[in-house]
């Protein structure tokens, strides 16, 4: 059995049309007040109206406009015992599924908890004396049995080859994305097309975008500020270019030298990733700022006098360089890794240097790899708002004044909507041009055939660079950690540097009870709501993440480059805006979310998701299509060829995607300060909560703790993956270059 649309014992429409029957007879239609996991239904379960499936709200509870749905789900079984590639049945399939998704969607909308939505509706046919509220279980099984039976009806008529299960995980993406990513997004951007009266003003939209403090250059030839958008697109290149650069060094010196730390080095430089970025803000200032460590330093042995040279950009692009070099790291350290040895051995048989081979053959390779890292550092910059609210100073960019335009006093919900969309205007440029660098040339260097197994030592000049840049960099980060480690165990960090266990103490105290174990630590419902959560995003980010970037990369489609475009699309969006679009869209029918650890769990899937693809797309791009075909060649399913062919290959991504999942769940604030609630708080919220307050101990204290359990998380889920074998490449490290050495 297979889905969607794999073709196995069962047809996949007559799975789909089972579980489109299952959640219109059986399960609840409406959500559960308890909770999406939640079994309270089955109390009164079907007679109580909140938690009657669909047939049931039909006839005992007076919900008519739910019958449709019946009948279109009967549709289909006019055409399930036809061939498969019956044209009729291919066309009922896709209409049924299609008009059956539309209606459901339509009415959703049209009826809320206060009745008809829209007025027209209620003109037409008078109140409605019924109300209707979020989907539930039922709801989307049904909608799910439409999506599939709509693929399997365009699989049927020809599309992509017809499989079946291509066509069913595209379905899945663009329904995902649109639903969870373009929908609530539209909420908050038709804004900028209103004025305060929510009325459409296109005039107001014009004088916004056009604004002065957006785009204005006088700090070219005046002293005075360059426009937000400026100084965000400089940040953002100056960010994209330094965290590619320390990535690739990093990646150069844990796969291709004798480097004897790597393990200690891969930990370092994934260090900042796992820490909230206004953590890292702190400990530059407390060495950096006017009172610093190092800034007294200087004042004692040099006579430097202090300066707040640290608030401004070169503050937040070193902050930034910090918390992202990690991200350039996980995405270019596989691809490095895939660069073929057969490759380079063969110039330099053709007696090219190790420096030809290297800027000839070895880094056009690892094309994909850098053009990914860069695009995300960049689109990583401008979305941050985290380091900018710290070190920014007089430094704006357009991240901190849509938190501003949000949150501040202003209130602007217009203003906020029209710096994101310059932010994705900023975004498409770079995906655009990063599509224009790579051009349609081939990158494949992973195929079926062996190799020597045995890389070529590095030139001289290229393993210097590497080392003299990726040690002193991994040494600095470990002196921020250091002062973030020794902020947890003094009395208050900055003033009174009395040794203490004090914050540890009271975050996470356990105590023995008259009913057992007691976690009587402030910070354990938080820890323990982050870690529940961060655990069930991270492995459905992941899966999100490289299907989409397997279809990408193998599948040829109508719309592909802008279904590229829409997985990047929350990427580029501040999770301030993510956050406010999830509260729009999310708080009311059909689709009620607020306030439970289901919406946190969506925001992180797809707020992350990038990664995952960006990771795939610069791996798949290194596979040969020879492996996918020989695969199906022998009648292998494109499932089966996708789990014994291509996963075990995409290792380096999956780690990448997981562990940027998982540690960006738990360390994530942007997008949480809007969605968390009284039962679901998180710990950067909660983190923030203690440094606004002045707590920075307890602040400081939870990320220690935080630090080890992701650091320990890191370590299982690269155990659990493992590392991919190409061919003899594995253990060539130490003995490479010996055994080319006298080459």
């Amino acid at each position: 059995m297979r889905a969607p649309g794999g073709g196995g014992r069962v047809p996949a429409a007559v799975l789909w049309n089972a579980v489109g029957w299952a959640g219109f007879l059986v399960l609840p239609w409406y959500g559960i007040g308890d909770g999406f996991w939640s079994f309270a239904w089955l109390d009164g379960y079907p007679a109580d109206p909140d938690h009657a499936p669909a047939v049931w709200q039909v006839l005992g509870h007076g919900r008519a406009w739910l019958a449709p749905i019946a009948f279109l789900l009967a549709v289909p079984l006019t055409v399930i015992g036809r061939p498969r590639g019956d044209a009729r049945r291919g066309t009922v399939l896709l209409a049924s599924g299609l008009v059956g998704l539309a209606y459901l969607v339509a009415q959703g909308f049209a009826i809320g908890i206060g009745g008809f939505e829209l007025a027209w509706l209620e003109q037409l046919l008078g109140p409605l004396g019924q109300r209707q509220y979020g989907m539930g279980y039922g709801a989307l099984l049904t909608a799910a049995a439409f999506l599939f039976l709509f693929t399997e009806g365009l699989a049927a008529r020809g599309a992509v080859k017809g499989d079946g299960f291509v066509v069913g995980g595209i379905g899945l993406v663009v329904a995902l994305v649109v639903t969870f990513i373009v929908f609530p997004v539209s909420r908050i951007l038709a804004s900028a097309f209103q004025n305060d009266d929510y009325e459409y003003a296109p005039a107001q939209f014009v004088a916004r975008i056009t604004s002065h403090d957006i785009w204005g250059l006088g700090c070219l030839s005046e002293n005075v500020a360059c426009g937000i958008a400026w100084n965000s697109l400089g940040l953002g290149v100056m960010t994209g270019a330094s965290t590619t650069a320390l990535g690739l060094a990093f990646a150069l010196l844990a796969t291709r030298t004798a480097f004897p730390a790597k393990r200690l080095l891969r930990t370092m430089t994934v260090l900042p990733l796992i820490t909230p970025p206004f953590v890292i803000g702190l400990a530059l200032i407390l060495l950096f700022g006017v009172s610093g460590s190092f800034t007294q330093f200087l004042e004692w042995a040099f006579d430097i006098p202090p300066t707040r040279y640290v608030y401004g950009p070169f503050g937040v692009w070193l902050a930034q360089t910090l918390a992202f070099t990690p991200i350039a790291f996980l995405v270019l350290i596989g691809v490095v890794e895939g660069v073929s040895p057969s490759m380079e051995e063969a110039a330099q048989t053709l007696r090219a240097g190790r420096w030809k081979t290297f800027t000839t053959v070895s880094l056009p390779l690892m094309r994909p790899g850098i053009a990914n890292a860069f695009l995300l550092g960049f689109v990583e910059s401008l979305a941050d708002f985290g380091n900018p609210l710290v070190l920014g100073g007089e430094f704006d960019v357009l991240s901190t004044a849509v938190f501003f335009a949000i949150v501040g006093a202003q209130h602007d919900q217009g203003r906020a909507a029209v710096l994101a969309i310059v932010l994705l205007v900023f975004t498409l440029a770079a995906f655009l041009a990063q599509h224009l660098w790579l051009g349609n040339r081939s990158y494949a260097t992973v195929t079926g055939k062996g190799d020597a197994g045995l890389p070529p030592p590095l030139p001289r000049g290229v393993s210097l660079a590497a080392h003299w840049t990726a040690i002193p960099w991994a040494v600095f980060t470990g002196i921020i950690y250091v002062m973030v480690l020794f902020g947890g165990f003094v009395e208050v960090w900055g003033l009174d540097h009395t040794m203490t266990v004090r914050h540890y103490v009271e975050a996470f105290a356990v105590r023995l009870g008259d009913g057992g174990l007691e976690w009587s630590g402030v910070a354990w419902p938080s820890f323990f709501t982050t870690l529940t959560i961060s655990a069930v995003a991270a492995p459905l980010t992941a899966a999100v993440g490289l299907l989409t970037a397997w279809l990408l990369v193998r599948q040829r489609f109508a719309g592909r480059r802008a279904f590229e475009f829409g997985t990047m699309l929350s990427f580029a969006v501040p999770g301030t805006v993510i956050g406010v679009s999830y509260i729009l869209a999310f708080n009311v029918p059909p689709l009620e979310l607020t306030g439970t650890g289901v919406i946190l769990v969506i925001s992180f899937v797809f707020r992350n998701m990038p990664v995952g693809v960006r990771a795939g797309v610069a791996a798949m791009t290194q596979l040969d299509r020879s492996l996918d075909e020989a695969s199906l060649t022998l009648r292998a399913g494109t499932l089966t060829t996708i789990r014994r062919v291509v996963l075990p290959l995409l290792r380096p991504a999956i780690v990448a995607s997981l562990v940027f999942s998982f540690v960006r769940a738990m360390t994530a604030i942007s997008a949480v300060v809007f969605l968390v609630s009284a039962d679901y708080d998180m710990a950067t919220s909660y983190i923030i909560g203690r440094v606004e307050n002045g707590d920075y101990g307890l602040a400081n204290a939870y990320c220690a703790v935080l630090i080890v359990v992701m650091v320990a998380a890191i370590g299982l889920v690269q155990l659990l993956v493992g590392q991919r074998e190409l061919g003899r490449r594995q253990g060539r490290t130490e003995a490479g270059p010996a055994m080319a050495g006298g080459a």
